[in-house]
């Protein structure tokens, strides 16, 4: 009997223990309350960043606040730490199903057995969130969806919820119903809210929030869709719809409208399977599920550019589908974010192995102001589609004809400068300074001829030669070339400068052309080598969606910007000096000596701008954005007709050069006249009469 008090006295502390202990979790006091509030918003920050000296790119490291494990990573830049990763995380596998614990032993208390036979051992531990899952809600894993929407969404959190996301769509992905679709989407909804975005930049495996779209994706692939039309998943940051098809189905379209940022506007977007590619599909009926997320976006990472923010802006819903096998075109509209008129947008497709925008996956059919038509190639690699914006470029059809145009007449333009040079050469390279004149002229045409021709290479074949070695000798080449023909134009500015300040002393022919080819072409050389060996091996020398110099990563494009912008600054001071050195009226000169003056200055600065590369200063204002398209249409147009330009006033305005064409053309009429003089004389002629 004492024995059976002392049990039920055992009892009743087991039990008041276990309900103080539930009770303390859900329920607090109104005193506490703010203080608990506050604490919770604080999660996974810490009172005081790092304490010690603030080094350049030094690290350090601070604990995460009271119940989270983990730790918060800090980096000096610019003499202030500055957070850069945080695991900061209060869920695990146990904390997932601790209440079901708890819930099932007080259960076991409180039921009517015998107390004498009562086992008061702990539960069985949960190993995995599989285990756990198939122990508490098999059916529609409802028992962890409490736990994920309390918890505040830190970076450890997320990095714990997508894992958790990942593991579902692996283990338990052998019959997945509506219902485990709509739990499965609350919890990646909670981790996908607009509140949630900035705390997705400090987990420190970028691959992170590929992972969460491959598993969504993956986890939706299961799905059985019953219905001829279902709206599977409502909710904020993720949407859901299946359809039945089949080979006789006609063209089936999903249409979503989901809201950005909480305002009540819906962003458009909608997916077409075409009706050619339905007639594929086995008579037998067939499903396609459709999944929008809004903001997704903003979340992805592409893993090859580690450490920098994504340098190409999602413009819109993150679309994915899943089709049967056969299907592998659709089109998709989308409603652009930013609807500027500069904004040029481009149809990708996120490549899972790849973790990055495939640009190769899609192609524009259609862009308007604020939407975006896309024909896109599904395969198992690429199923999740959206587009992308740069603000800074511009895609207009008036500047690809005036590309188009300007660069074939420029290299027309050209080869006719280069004839000429050839066919005057002995006549107009006289004197030392004539010969470096005429040396130059000729460089900057082959330069710039040259570069015109690796730019339309580029042009066509950057896609397919983007991420290989052909693409680093495209830029490689391009960059070389445009530097020359710059160069080129400052070796051009000296021998000016020469030419005004040196009057009575002049340099040797042998020295001037040694200068000459060291700053056209040796300066180049040494720019460009240097540009791809220090960017090469950090894969930071291209751009990622052209075969040009990388900006986002390693600003290698400042090889290039730099150099042309001091020799464009330097021309343009030359060129003034020549203008205030041009003859001065004199004393009591007349308004049409004064016009003839304006006049010679003004063919003098004519001439000098195209040869010089002034023009290319237009392109200082293209750089600001916001830049009106008349400063876009006049950069292109002077730059695409430069070739042009210079065999206008480099060549045909020389009067030496039309002069001594003259003498050529005399001296060649004058030959094909005594050519066809002595074929008609009359010795030849009885000489033809002999034979």
């Amino acid at each position: 009997m004492k024995s059976q008090a002392t049990m039920i006295c055992c009892l009743m502390l087991f039990l008041a223990t276990e309900c103080s202990h539930y009770r303390s979790k859900v329920h607090i006091k109104d005193g506490d309350k703010l203080q608990y509030l506050e604490g919770r918003l604080k999660t996974g920050r810490i009172q005081e960043k790092c304490q010690g000296p603030c080094i350049s790119a030094s690290n350090c490291s601070q604990p995460c606040a009271q119940h989270f494990r983990g730790e918060i990573g800090f980096t000096c830049h610019q003499d202030k730490w500055q957070k850069s990763t945080e695991t900061c995380t209060s869920l695990s596998v146990e904390t997932l199903f601790k209440d079901f614990n708890t819930a099932a032993r007080l259960s076991l208390a409180a039921s009517s057995i015998p107390v004498h036979i009562l086992d008061f051992r702990a539960p069985e531990p949960v190993e995995s969130v599989a285990q756990g899952i198939r122990r508490h809600c098999p059916i529609d894993y409802a028992c962890i969806l409490d736990v994920v929407k309390s918890s505040e969404a830190t970076s450890g959190n997320i990095a714990f919820i997508v894992e958790l996301l990942r593991n579902i769509s692996t283990d338990l992905s052998d019959n997945v119903t509506q219902e485990k679709m709509k739990t499965y989407s609350e919890v990646a909804n909670h981790i996908l809210d607009t509140a949630a975005i900035s705390n997705w930049a400090f987990i420190p495996d970028k691959s992170t929030s590929s992972d969460l779209l491959q598993s969504v994706n993956l986890f939706a692939r299961q799905l059985h869709v019953h219905n001829d039309s279902e709206n599977l998943v409502d909710e904020l940051f993720i949407q859901a719809k299946g359809l039945r098809i089949n080979h006789n189905t006609p063209e089936k379209k999903f249409s979503f409208s989901t809201s950005m940022n909480g305002t009540t506007e819906g962003l458009l977007g909608m997916i077409e399977i075409p009706r050619q590619e339905l007639w594929k599909l086995p008579p037998n009926a067939s499903q396609a599920i459709s999944i929008a997320f809004p903001t997704l976006g903003a979340i992805l990472k592409e893993v090859h550019l580690q450490n920098m923010s994504l340098p190409r802006p999602v413009n819109g819903l993150v679309l994915s589908v899943i089709l049967p096998e056969g299907l592998k075109q659709v089109l998709f509209t989308f409603e652009k974010i930013n609807k500027s008129r500069n904004a040029r947008a481009q149809c990708v497709g996120w490549h899972s192995r790849k973790r990055r925008w495939d640009e190769n996956a899609c192609e524009t059919t259609l862009e308007i102001t604020n939407k975006v038509k896309c024909l896109c190639n599904y395969t198992n690699m690429v199923m999740s589609f959206s587009i992308l914006m740069s603000p800074r470029s511009i895609d207009n059809k008036v500047l690809d004809y005036i590309t188009c145009i300007g660069l074939s007449i420029s290299i027309f333009s050209l080869i006719l400068c280069l004839i000429i040079e050839a066919v005057v050469w002995s006549r107009v390279v006289v004197t030392e300074i004539s010969y470096m004149r005429h040396v130059c002229i000729v460089n900057i045409a082959v330069s710039l001829l040259i570069a015109n021709v690796w730019f339309i290479i580029n042009s066509n074949f950057h896609k397919k030669a983007q991420g290989s070695n052909w693409c680093v000798a495209l830029t490689f080449f391009s960059h070389f070339f445009y530097l020359s023909l710059f160069f080129w134009m400052f070796f051009k500015a000296l021998l000016i400068i020469y030419g005004i300040l040196v009057v009575f002393r002049r340099m040797m022919k042998s020295r001037m052309m040694a200068i000459g080819f060291a700053i056209g072409y040796g300066c180049p050389l040494v720019i460009a080598g240097t540009t791809v060996a220090v960017t090469v091996p950090e894969k930071g020398y291209m751009r990622p969606d052209a075969c040009w110099l990388n900006w986002d990563n390693t600003k290698a494009l400042l090889a290039f910007a730099i150099p042309a912008l001091v020799i464009v600054a330097v021309n343009l001071v030359v060129v003034l000096v020549v203008a205030v050195n041009t003859q001065r009226p004199s004393i009591g000169s007349s308004k049409s000596q004064d016009l003839a003056i304006i006049m010679r200055i003004s063919k003098n600065v004519a001439i000098l701008t195209p040869l010089l590369g002034l023009t290319w200063g237009f392109g200082v204002a293209t750089l600001v954005e916001g830049t009106s398209l008349i400063f876009h249409i006049i950069f292109a147009l002077l730059n695409a007709f430069q070739g042009f330009f210079i065999l206008l006033f480099g060549t045909i305005m020389d009067h030496k050069i039309r002069d001594a064409l003259r003498m050529r053309m005399s001296s060649l009429k004058g030959r094909s006249r005594a050519a066809e003089n002595a074929s008609l004389s009359p010795t030849n002629g009885s000489k033809l009469m002999n034979r």
